[in-house]
């Protein structure tokens, strides 16, 4: 037996709509683009949304989108993968590392406020584990200071906070389809926002700076006439990607309702058990419950005895500054003393709707025989 931490959940459904998509007119740059968009801005809240083919073209377009350019400050949270700060790079602009909460493992609104100067620009807080921010407090420091809030919700799509979905209010939020997703469209993302003229930037972006918009163009000589006005990217995503992603999104609330349920098991099984921390969450707050995470004191014995049982529990995340090339490039001396005390403890089991109650019961015996010896 091989449980993995995350998987897709693919049906006949999924799978026809893909054939049909495949013998239709449109492979690329077609209808179910437009249909995928709007089903997920219409789930989330949004008044607009534009696809892309990955999760983290979707957060460089938002920054491209929001003008992040050299000089310029954008502040996120160190426990993430590295595409939510790379997305500040690529665009020129120097990400600064504010520490999470210990709590709830979300960057900290009040570590937000210290690492504030007159060159920050922007602020990406990061959904993680599918937990919304304090977006309360954050969205008030943006409002204070000029900000962009662009929300990295790679892990949050069908999250809530306070009653509201996690992509209906901020300047722009960014989705991911990667297969262990809460949806997936093999490889994708997106960003929704509800500003029109973030849109159209957006949409600019996506397709390398083109445009047909006779508003937008500066002449139209005819029919066939098209002008770049932005240095953009072919991010464009497939219909055949998108004709998936419909489909997933007929199943999306029973895969959250699938995580929650799994989530829940795991919070009675290990309760009282001594050296187990589990997840906190936040009032008032609904979580897409992309990774369930544990803290243990000897994380790595606890790993590798759950890999040598057939479990693949993973880390999530490294903190970023870590990684050799950001080393290599300015933040050798970076600290975040929670982030870095949580990495040192975390182990992500696994949680994706086609785990049976069988094979987390075996995880489950596995942590408790391993913690109690």
């Amino acid at each position: 037996m091989y449980i993995p931490y995350g998987r897709q959940a693919i049906d006949n459904n999924d799978i026809q709509a893909v054939i049909d998509v495949l013998k239709s007119d449109y492979l690329t740059t077609g209808p179910k683009i437009t249909e995928f968009e709007k089903r997920v801005a219409d789930y989330v809240g949004a008044k607009y949304a534009v696809a892309v083919n990955s999760g983290t073209a979707a957060l460089h377009i938002a920054c491209l989108a929001a003008g992040i350019k050299e000089g310029d400050e954008v502040i996120t949270s160190p426990i993430t993968f590295a595409a939510s700060s790379n997305c500040v790079l690529y665009c020129g602009g120097t990400p600064i590392f504010a520490d999470i909460d210990a709590e709830t493992y979300n960057i900290a609104p009040e570590e937000i406020e210290k690492k504030l100067t007159d060159k920050t620009k922007a602020v990406i807080p990061v959904h993680y584990t599918g937990q919304p921010c304090d977006m309360d407090r954050i969205w008030a420091i943006a409002k204070k200071h000029n900000l962009t809030v662009i929300e990295d919700a790679a892990h949050a799509l069908g999250a809530s906070y306070k009653g509201k979905m996690i992509g209906s209010q901020s300047d722009m939020t960014c989705f991911s389809f990667h297969p262990v997703k809460p949806i997936t469209t093999g490889e994708g993302g997106m960003v929704v926002t509800n500003d029109e003229e973030l849109y159209k930037r957006l949409v600019l972006f996506r397709s390398h700076g083109i445009t047909r918009d006779e508003e937008l163009m500066t002449e139209n000589q005819g029919g066939w006439y098209y002008q770049q006005l932005e240095l953009g990217y072919n991010y464009r995503i497939t219909d055949i990607s998108c004709a998936l992603g419909c489909s997933q999104m007929d199943k999306l609330d029973f895969f959250l309702e699938k995580r929650r349920t799994i989530a829940r098991r795991y919070d009675q099984a290990f309760a009282g058990i001594e050296g187990i921390i589990t997840p906190k969450q936040i009032e008032e707050c609904e979580s897409g419950w992309h990774l369930y995470m544990i803290q243990v004191d000897n994380r790595k014995e606890v790993f590798d005895k759950l890999r040598e049982a057939g479990i693949g529990v993973n880390v999530h995340y490294i903190p970023v500054y870590q990684h050799p090339y950001y080393q290599r490039n300015g933040y050798d001396e970076c600290c975040c003393e929670n982030a870095e005390k949580f990495y040192a403890r975390a182990i992500s089991l696994p949680i994706f709707p086609g785990l049976t109650e069988e094979q987390q019961q075996y995880v489950i015996d596995k942590i408790v025989e391993i913690m109690t010896v």
